[in-house]
């Protein structure tokens, strides 16, 4: 049911009007994401999971499956998923070598757990889409697409 969850989120989001021609590259990647007066923390925030070969395999699983990233993401997680097409502004490209310098562990996973205002992006921890275990290792995979 829960896998079902995301998908079905993307798609009411679709229908009720979210739906734009594909706009292309990301334009901002360093653009703030986190609210001015949670900033400190999730900059300080560090995941014990980055390196951890298992952990990444398990963010692979989920990003690929049960959290349905890959849709916007796409697999080669560049932000040109099927349904990211039809998004504006387009999903996060974890390719971009600048936004890994220059976004912080834990401002990565503040958005995963509480989505982007202003964006298609949905809270995947607080809605139950994902545990919170499962965020850190999809944030230790997506740091794997970093140059790629």
């Amino acid at each position: 049911m829960k896998y079902m969850l995301g998908s079905f989120v993307l798609l009411a989001m679709l229908i009720s009007g979210s739906y734009m021609a594909y706009a292309g590259a990301e334009a901002e990647p360093c653009k703030a994401r986190v609210p001015a007066d949670q900033m400190a923390t999730a900059k300080a925030e560090k995941n014990a999971y980055i390196g951890n070969a298992a952990a990444v395999a398990e963010g692979k699983a989920i990003f690929e499956g049960k959290g349905t990233c890959f849709t916007c993401h796409g697999l080669g997680g560049h932000g040109d998923g099927d349904a990211g097409k039809a998004l504006d502004p387009t999903p996060r490209n974890f390719g971009n070598a600048k936004f890994h310098d220059c976004k912080t562990d834990g401002e990565m996973l503040y958005v995963i757990r509480n989505g982007s205002p202003g964006t298609a992006m949905i809270p995947a921890v607080s809605t139950g889409i994902l545990t919170e275990d499962e965020a850190k290792k999809v944030q230790a995979y997506e740091r794997t697409f970093k140059g790629k």
